[in-house]
């Protein structure tokens, strides 16, 4: 059998190339994230996956693909830190976690079949919706609900829609599940975003299982790379996200998200501009 029959048989795009990318790249783009994910409780993924997009030249699917494997240690190390502080609510953190694992089953089947254009624009709109929404509620919840049948399928149902999108765009979840804890729940702010870091952790493993069970193309020595860097840089983080306003975390985290959203605006344009140029 040829190499040319092979390839035409092949189901799964090759992964980018990485040779010219140094691994140094990858060290800064963890430690990047893991500045964010210690202070916003994030994860680091809403940076990283364009970093990895622009500066390791993966395309979306396997730069989300390969986020959340960074986002496992990271996230260990930012929820263990939140942890000793008394930060995180584990009843809502293990209820949440139900519905995220189901929820980032069907987010990597959806990362699997919807077209690259359309997950990159997809991406863009679901951070702007975040922006949007941590400008509009940036206050400090006066009491946490308390956790009624009710408040328990509220868990539940938010970890669907975790996983779903941890799934599909490479992230920990924690980008919906602060302000929404916030708002929905009455959580505090500190208390949201270790609750969410707890969570992350089952949801990325079950959507990195996913990604490798349904083909989507993984790069685990280079999420790897990127989690130890981010686990790294998220300890000291985590102290200062201790002690700053919530107000102040939530604006300087929505202009954030605005600048992402732009760069990645203006880059897919410039693509699809230079796909048109060559098929004229």
């Amino acid at each position: 059998m040829t190499t040319a029959s092979l390839s035409r048989r092949s189901p799964i795009p090759a992964p980018a190339s990485r040779t010219s990318t140094p691994w140094a790249s990858f060290i800064v783009i963890g430690a990047v994230g893991g500045v964010l994910s210690g202070l916003f409780a994030i994860g680091g993924a809403i940076l990283m996956v364009p970093l990895l997009v622009w500066r390791a030249r993966m395309d979306q699917r396997q730069a989300a693909a390969t986020s959340l494997v960074a986002i496992i240690p990271t996230a260990i190390t930012s929820s263990a830190t939140y942890l000793l502080h008394g930060y995180v609510n584990v009843v809502a953190a293990l209820l949440i976690s139900v519905g995220a694992i189901a929820g980032a089953a069907i987010g990597t089947r959806v990362l699997r079949r919807l077209p690259l254009e359309w997950l990159r624009w997809s991406f863009i709109a679901f951070i702007l919706l975040v922006a949007a929404h941590m400008l509009v509620d940036s206050s400090e919840p006066a009491r946490m609900v308390s956790t009624t049948p009710t408040v328990g399928l509220g868990y539940v149902a938010l970890g669907v829609l975790v996983g779903i999108a941890s799934g599909m765009f490479g992230i920990g979840g924690a980008i919906i599940s602060v302000p929404l804890l916030g708002s929905l729940f009455a959580f505090g702010d500190v208390i949201a975003k270790g609750t969410a870091l707890l969570v992350s952790i089952p949801t990325s493993l079950a959507g990195t299982i996913g990604n490798r069970h349904g083909g989507n193309p993984v790069d685990v020595r280079a999420g790897l790379v990127l989690g130890i860097a981010a686990a790294v840089t998220s300890i000291p983080a985590v102290y200062l996200a201790v002690a700053l306003p919530p107000a102040v975390s939530s604006v300087t985290f929505a202009a954030l998200l605005v600048a992402i959203a732009m760069h990645m605006a203006v880059q897919a344009l410039r693509d699809r501009r230079g796909r048109g140029s060559a098929n004229p």
